[in-house]
C-alpha cells in the first residue's frame, strides 16, 4: 500500500491499561519527550483526531493518547478506529498496555482513598477483576506490555523514556537564564548563582549602555582571575550535579545566574555556561532582563 500523499509520519502511542497502573505518569513522560499528549480521548474520535494532526500547520509527528474505561461506551469503538489507523500508512499506532498484579492496585487505591470506576460503590478488587476482564483483548493487542507493580513514579518514568527515546533525542534540558536581582529572583529557578561580586563593567562610561552579548563587555568581565576561578568551580560543579539531576527524573533544569541589573555580568556568564554545555546537553539561554536597563 502506498503512502497518500501530501501526508507526514505520525508516531502515535495509545496508552491503556489497568485503573492505578500508572497511565498519568506516562502521559507525563511522553510529554516530556516532545510528544503532544491528550488523555481520556474517546476511541471513537481516534481517527478524526489523527486527520486534524495531520492537516496542522504545527505539523506535530508525535502524539500520546491516553485510552481508559472512562471513555464508557466509546470504549466499543476502539478496536474498530485502531483497524481504520492501519489503513493510514503515514500513522504509526504502538498501544502501550500498563498492568499491575490485584494486590498491588488494591494498595494504590487504599493510599488513594479512590473508589474503583467501574464499582464505586463496592471494593475495588470487584472493579479490578471486571476490568481484567474487559481489557483482556486489548492486552492482547498491546506492542508493549508494562507490569508496574513493583515501580515508583520515577522508575516507570525512567522506562518509558529508555523505551521510546530515540538515540538523538536527548529528553534531559538545561536553561541556563541571566536576569537582574533589582528585578527579583525568577520564580522558575531550580538553581540560583549571585556574580555581584565580580567587576562592574556599568561604571565604566562608555561599557554602561551595552551588555555582556558585546565582545567589549564580555572581555572585559572575563578578563579578572576572580572571573576565571569562579567559572572553574562553577562549571565543575554543574558538571558534577547535571547527570544526578537527570538521573533523578528531572526534565530540565533552570539555571540562573544574576547580577544587579542583568546586563553586564550575569549575561557574559549566562552565554560562557551555555555554550560550556552544549555539546553535552540540550542547552538553551536566554537573558531576561537584558533590555530592561539597556541605554538608559
Amino acid at each position: 500500500m502506498e503512502k497518500e500523499k501530501g501526508k507526514n509520519d505520525i508516531k502515535m502511542v495509545i496508552i491503556t491499561g489497568m485503573s492505578g497502573a500508572g497511565k498519568t505518569v506516562a502521559l507525563q513522560s511522553f510529554e516530556d519527550l516532545g510528544y503532544f499528549c491528550v488523555d481520556n480521548l474517546p476511541p471513537a474520535l481516534l481517527p478524526k483526531f489523527v486527520e486534524l494532526m495531520s492537516e496542522s500547520a504545527t505539523q506535530m509527528d508525535k502524539v500520546a493518547l491516553g485510552i481508559d474505561l472512562r471513555g464508557g461506551e466509546f470504549f466499543d469503538h476502539l478496536f474498530e478506529s485502531l483497524d481504520d489507523l492501519t489503513e493510514r500508512t503515514w500513522v504509526i499506532p504502538h498501544i502501550l498496555f500498563l498492568d499491575a498484579k490485584d494486590a498491588a492496585l488494591v494498595a494504590r487505591y487504599k493510599e488513594t482513598r479512590r473508589s474503583h470506576p467501574l464499582s464505586p460503590a463496592e471494593s475495588p478488587l470487584k472493579g479490578i477483576e471486571l476490568e481484567r476482564k474487559l481489557l483482556g483483548d486489548m492486552k492482547a493487542r498491546a506492542n508493549i506490555v508494562m507490569d508496574t507493580s513493583d515501580f515508583k513514579p520515577k522508575e516507570l518514568r525512567e522506562k518509558i523514556i529508555e523505551q521510546f527515546s530515540t538515540e538523538d533525542q536527548q529528553s534531559f534540558r538545561v536553561n541556563v537564564m541571566s536576569f537582574g536581582f533589582k528585578y527579583g529572583i525568577p520564580i522558575d529557578a531550580d538553581l540560583v548563582f549571585d556574580v555581584r561580586f565580580l567587576p562592574n563593567p556599568f561604571y565604566i562610561p562608555h561599557m554602561k549602555p551595552l551588555t555582556g552579548l558585546d565582545e567589549e563587555v564580555s572581555s572585559y568581565v572575563l578578563k579578572f582571575s576572580e572571573t576565571r576561578k569562579f567559572l572553574e568551580k562553577l562549571t565543575d560543579l554543574i558538571a558534577f550535579m547535571l547527570p544526578h539531576y537527570k538521573r533523578e527524573g528531572k526534565s530540565q533544569l533552570v539555571i540562573a545566574i544574576g547580577c544587579t541589573g542583568g546586563q553586564h555580568r550575569s549575561v557574559t556568564l549566562t552565554e560562557y555556561i551555555g555554550k560550556h554545555f552544549q555539546h553535552q546537553f540540550k542547552t538553551y539561554v536566554t537573558h531576561r532582563d537584558i533590555e530592561k536597563r539597556k541605554g538608559h
